[in-house]
């Protein structure tokens, strides 16, 4: 299946293939957002007017300098904290709430995030716990995904009891859960030597790609940045 164009940021609308009738949905839409802090009687502005837009099925790479402002730009497009000015949109709709995260959205973290009292099998569930259902088609969903992470024999394990890049893998497997229509991992790498995260990088792509999820990736990996279909870089709180 070819996939949108990854040249530049796309416009605000679906993207229809002159080549033929095969649509592609605009997931992700942030336009001309700013956010400032306030440091003391200071107030800093982090994000300079950003605007991206990712569709279904479409990866996006970003890089930057730590304090670029990337972590807080992923923090808006997540719906975990509101622009000063401008606009966020899931799926064409400003609602991006807490009701709404648990279904349409998924993320992966840098330090996995699992609760240390619950086996691989409960912390993948509890996404679906979080959505307000949890039944025999959930569990099996679960399994299936540990199955398609390489943890069907490790389902019953503690996070304690595995290595780190299967605590990554329990980790995609817990955002894929709901079936949302976009992931975003935040250095998804970061604690990883460099084989086992190459090995996550190509399963978020790979389950990405294949379920037509768009994912927007932040990290300082250059060679996993240019593994996305489209790479931009943030400097200054710009996307470049």
């Amino acid at each position: 299946m070819s996939k949108p164009s990854s040249a530049g940021f796309q416009p605000a609308s679906e993207v229809e293939q002159q080549a033929g009738s095969l649509r592609y949905r605009l997931i992700l839409e942030a336009s001309d957002v700013h956010k400032t802090y306030l440091s003391g009687e200071r107030r800093l502005e982090v994000l300079h007017g950003v605007s991206i837009s990712v569709h279904e099925g479409e990866s996006v790479s970003i890089r930057g300098e730590s304090g670029s402002g990337k972590s807080t730009l992923l923090h808006l497009l997540a719906g975990l904290d509101a622009p000063d000015t401008g606009t966020v949109k899931w799926e064409g709709s400003l609602d991006t709430g807490a009701g709404r995260r648990a279904r349409f959205l998924g993320m992966v973290f840098q330090s996995f995030y699992l609760i240390p009292e619950l086996d691989a099998l409960g912390n993948v569930l509890m996404a679906a716990r979080v959505a307000g259902k949890v039944g025999a088609t959930e569990k099996q969903r679960a399994k299936d995904l540990l199955a398609r992470v390489g943890l069907a024999e490790r389902e019953h394990h503690l996070p304690s009891q595995l290595s780190g890049g299967e605590r990554q893998r329990v980790a995609v497997a817990r955002a894929l859960m709901n079936s949302p229509r976009l992931i975003l991992a935040d250095e998804p790498t970061g604690n990883l030597d460099e084989k086992t995260g190459d090995s996550i990088i190509d399963l978020l792509l790979g389950l990405c790609a294949e379920q037509q999820i768009a994912l927007v990736l932040v990290t300082h990996n250059a060679a996993h940045a240019t593994r996305a279909g489209r790479s931009v870089f943030m400097r200054d709180g710009l996307l470049q």
